[in-house]
């Protein structure tokens, strides 16, 4: 930002030789525009002198002071019993910035003036402001909108209009709308051409459009002047200008863009409001003859009643006054005018009869004019008077924030014929739109299909693309690596004889099929990075500052940006995969030791298998050993029956029957996770055993770099750089030119003078693959951009190259491209290896073992409440302890579950053949036990009296001692009775 004007010693005096010169200049004495008042108030209203500095040799100074006028006289004609009243004293500036400040000093030193409405331009503003807040007296401008203007650095300073600041977006907005990547700014070399400059660059950043140039346009430039600088323009590539500046310069500037050929197709201007909102006051011809098609934010203005009576009673007076002028144009400025003295007077009513007067802070005989210049004792009062003013003004709701106007909507205008016609809104909130009701408010847009239709220069409806290469036979300058090996990419073969460098290879054939599909022509010259010997003249990152330095126009080849990314535009190309790899030599590492068959499954799931399987069969001796006779006999026995029957789920070999639904339940489940984990050991197992699982020598680049070893690297490229960066020595590097010396380095190792690895960009890796992939293999290291073609970012081309790529890469050609310089797929396996184990984990399978456990022990839930609740009574028994309680419940758990179907099966079946022992057993029990027996009564009852498991007397039953001796001795008879049963009699007993 410039600096402002500041009062050193030689200003002060200039200021007051000049205030002399303001008063010979008035000679016909102040200009008095009082309102007009009836006799009977005359004498009850105070008096405020308000000061008016405009420029009346301009036509907006002239409107500004009618439209002031306009407003005092409306405001006390429907306001009569207001005690307050505005005289204006009226000072021309003469369009000139020191009479501006010496007016100042004049209204606020003679007239003591208490606001100043004016001046009328931003440099004329910057000198007064100081002015104003010496004295205290506010500045109140409606047409200074510099954004070096600051109310914040100035607080006496009042913007009663927008801030030129306020539309950068609206304009960002419109070139993003349309994709335009460069633009140029044309402006006034002045403070109000330079206000705005920071704040659009900033906003055209912000959607990613450069800034190549910036046309700095004299205010009082010749034509000549003006020419010139266009002739500048038209040698660039960028056909997107935006103008700000006054409609006076601006008219000539067009008229002169209009001869040098500026105003055709392809051509995109633009116009800030600082033109387009007075484009009433500039010449039609110029209008219609030089300006057709160009685009302009405009501030927008409501269309209210308010508004036509007031341009209807406006001109009526202006037209009385002067009436030599016919059909006067009447902007923006007028209607801000007309606001800011409505608030002014507004303003001053509210502060009531206050004392309206001046402090002298100095009153030596040697002072200055601008030391004995006085205070103005009710300034501050009037600031906040101001600054809470709201009303519905001629532009839409007045209200001061920060003091200055609020800019909430711009309009977009297309000039065509002699006026500028609406195609479109922009709203800070909100973004381009079509109207200003729109149905979705939800997001921004940009989008320019919430434009109307718009015409552009040379009569054409198709959206310029906003560049083209200057007619100047000028072609883009193209650079290509130059080196000794990897030529599928890049060849450059140079011709002895002639001293003319053929270029050819697999990216220069895309370049030249990408150039092709561009929707225009473009010639472009391919130029090998040598030296006059025919050698590399230098790096990669040597090549591509080349491009930086503009030396050249973009980059074509095997190249990769490794530093300045944030300058370039880089394209990836196919088969050219991102990345920096290790190459490897294969180390042998089959499984071939014993114990190999442990190697599928780690450690942790081997344990979780092993504990699962004594689990599931302690879960079904539980379910199956009162019921099934498999699961019965000495501990030993089932304990081995119980884990047979689990591991023997392993092979499906289980020849026992499981009895109980839950242990059916159970089993099914264990059997589904037994299944998938002999499966998945098969298979893994299988690939250790048959599949050729071939592990590198080297497994990262950190390993490499702590064994010593030596590195090999593609001599000239990025990556010799980068192992520096990492920490390798230098003695450590070793460079290669060509496929063969990389794989005769690798073959030699690093004991024999090789190296024991090399890095390099994948593409490159891919191709020493292609031709000994059984030797070596690849591990990628780094991600990194993939060969392609460099442009400067911010270059016009990008787009369309872009686009053209995507055209090529998916068309018929990229195949035959491919083909014509790489050779064909190998039946070699994948040498990018997985240097992970290949051991299965608990973390597999773990969702496995949780179902199979959430089954088991709901079984287990089950069947115990089930015992519970069948033996209840052992439990409520209230005359055993609760020793005796848990001992006779766990006896009922070991032993037989006589209910059960199974048991009872094989009672009937021999019902039939021991009626006559079932008989005499009855006869003996009831003799000796003292009780009938009951016909209903169930053979277990007897059963669970009489004997535990092993045929003892059960003297836990709490019964007397008789009844057991008696029962013993049956027990016995039913045994020697029918031995060859095993106690089949004694089952089939019945009360």
């Amino acid at each position: 930002m410039p600096p402002r004007v500041s009062f050193d010693a030689e200003t002060l005096l200039f200021l007051a030789l000049s205030f002399l010169a303001i008063i010979v200049c008035s000679s016909d004495g102040p200009q008095l525009a009082v309102a007009q008042s009836s006799n009977n108030n005359s004498a009850t209203t105070i008096p405020v002198n308000v000061g008016v500095i405009v420029d009346l040799e301009t036509w907006v100074g002239k409107m500004g002071l009618s439209c002031v006028n306009l407003s005092i006289s409306n405001f006390y004609s429907s306001n009569p019993s207001y005690k307050t009243r505005l005289i204006l004293n009226v000072r021309d500036s003469k369009e000139e910035e020191v009479a501006a400040a010496a007016a100042a000093l004049d209204l606020i030193k003679n007239k003591q003036v208490h606001a100043i409405i004016g001046p009328q331009s931003s440099v004329q503003a910057d000198f007064i402001i100081d002015i104003g807040n010496k004295s205290h007296v506010p500045i109140i401008s409606f047409s200074a909108t510099s954004p070096f203007l600051s109310s914040i650095r100035s607080p006496y300073f009042i913007r009663a209009a927008q801030n030129d600041s306020s539309q950068v977006n609206a304009i960002s907005a419109v070139v993003q709308a349309f994709g335009w990547r460069e633009a140029v700014l044309i402006y006034v070399d002045n403070e109000f051409g330079e206000g705005i400059i920071p704040s659009l660059t900033d906003a055209l950043e912000e959607v990613d459009t450069r800034v190549p140039y910036r046309s700095l346009i004299p205010p009082l430039a010749t034509d000549n002047q003006i020419g010139q600088e266009l002739y500048k323009l038209m040698t660039m590539q960028t056909r997107v200008f935006i103008v700000h500046m006054l409609p006076t310069l601006g008219s000539r500037l067009f008229a002169k863009a209009k001869e040098a050929g500026m105003m055709g197709r392809g051509y995109v201007w633009i116009l800030t409001s600082g033109i387009t909102d007075l484009l009433n006051s500039v010449d039609s011809s110029v209008v219609a003859n030089s300006m057709q098609g160009v685009l302009g934010i405009k501030t927008y203005v409501p269309d209210t009643r308010n508004l036509d009576n007031f341009v209807a009673q406006w001109k009526k007076k202006f037209q009385q006054e002067n009436p030599s002028v016919l059909s006067p144009p009447l902007n923006i400025f007028g209607y801000y005018a007309y606001d800011a003295a409505r608030a002014l007077a507004m303003a001053v009513e509210e502060m009531g009869t206050v004392n309206f007067s001046f402090e002298i802070l100095n009153t030596l005989t040697d002072a200055t004019d601008l030391d004995t210049i006085g205070v103005s004792q009710n300034g501050e009062k009037l600031l906040q008077e101001l600054a809470n003013i709201t009303f519905m003004g001629l532009t839409g709701n007045f209200s001061l924030v920060d003091g200055q106007l609020e800019s909430l909507v711009f309009q977009i205008v297309n000039i065509n014929g002699n006026a500028a016609r609406g195609i479109g809104f922009w709203t800070l909130e909100n973004g381009l739109l079509r109207d200003l009701n729109p149905s979705d408010t939800s997001k921004y847009s940009t989008s320019k299909g919430n434009l109307g239709t718009i015409i552009w220069p040379g009569d054409s409806t198709s959206v310029p693309k906003g560049w083209e290469f200057p007619m100047t036979g000028k072609s883009l300058k193209i650079l290509v690596p130059v080196k000794d090996g990897f030529n599928q990419f890049v060849t450059v073969t140079r011709d002895p004889t002639t001293n003319i460098s053929k270029v050819t290879g697999y990216c220069i054939d895309i370049f030249h099929a990408v150039i092709e599909k561009l929707p225009y022509a473009l010639t472009y010259e391919l130029i090998p990075f040598a030296l006059p010997n025919g050698s590399s003249a230098g790096s990669y990152n040597d090549m591509i500052d080349q491009v930086y330095y503009q030396n050249y126009d973009a980059v074509v080849g095997d190249t990769t940006i490794l530093a300045n990314r944030s300058l370039y535009v880089e394209f990836t190309l196919p088969y050219t995969e991102s990345g920096v790899a290790m190459l490897v030599p294969y180390k042998d590492n089959k499984s071939k030791n014993a114990w190999v068959f442990l190697k599928p499954l780690t450690w942790d799931l081997w344990v979780t298998i092993g504990c699962f399987f004594v689990f599931i069969a302690l879960v079904v001796w539980i379910l199956e050993h009162r019921i099934n006779e498999d699961f019965r006999g000495p501990v030993t026995h089932q304990v081995g029956t119980s884990l047979w029957f689990s591991f023997s789920t392993m092979v499906f070999a289980q020849r026992e029957r499981a009895f109980s639904n839950l242990t059916r339940f159970v089993v099914i489940v264990w059997v589904f996770v037994v299944l998938i984990l002999t499966q998945s050991y098969t298979a893994s197992l299988s690939s250790l055993l048959v599949v050729q699982n071939s592990q590198p020598t080297i497994a990262d680049v950190h390993q490499l770099l702590n064994s010593g070893e030596r590195v090999g690297y593609l001599y000239g490229t990025f990556v010799h750089e980068m192992l520096k960066q990492m920490k390798f020595d230098d003695y450590r590097l070793v460079s290669y030119k060509s496929v063969e010396e990389c794989d005769v380095l690798l073959s030699k190792g690093s004991s024999k003078g090789g190296i024991a690895a090399a890095i390099d960009e994948v593409p490159n890796i891919k191709l020493v693959l292609s031709q000994y992939c059984n030797k070596y293999i690849m591990i990628p290291t780094f991600k990194t951009a993939g060969f392609g073609f460099v442009f400067p970012k911010g270059s016009p081309l990008v787009p369309d190259i872009s686009r053209a790529i995507l055209n090529v890469t998916e068309g018929p050609n990229m195949t035959k491209i491919e083909k014509a310089w790489f050779t064909s797929e190998t039946n070699c396996l994948d040498s990018t290896p997985s240097i992970s184990s290949n051991s299965l984990g608990l973390d597999s399978f773990w969702g496995l073992f949780l179902i199979a456990g959430v089954v088991a022990l709901l079984a287990l839930l089950i069947y115990m409440v089930m015992f519970v609740k069948r033996n209840w009574h052992v439990i409520s028994s209230s005359s055993a302890s609760l020793r005796q309680k848990i001992v006779a419940l766990g006896r009922r758990f070991y032993e037989r579950d006589i209910n059960s179907y199974t048991f009872r099966e094989g009672r009937f079946r021999d019902r039939s053949m021991d009626d006559g022992i079932h008989e005499h057993a009855d006869v003996e029990i009831s003799e000796n036990t003292n009780f009938p027996l009951s016909p209903s009564s169930n053979s277990s009852q007897i059963y669970n009296v009489l004997t535990n498991e092993q045929g003892t007397p059960s003297a836990e039953q709490g019964l007397p001692n008789h009844v057991d001796e008696g029962c013993h001795k049956i027990a016995s008879t039913v045994e020697l009775t029918n031995l060859t049963k095993r106690g089949t009699c004694l089952d089939n007993l019945r009360c």
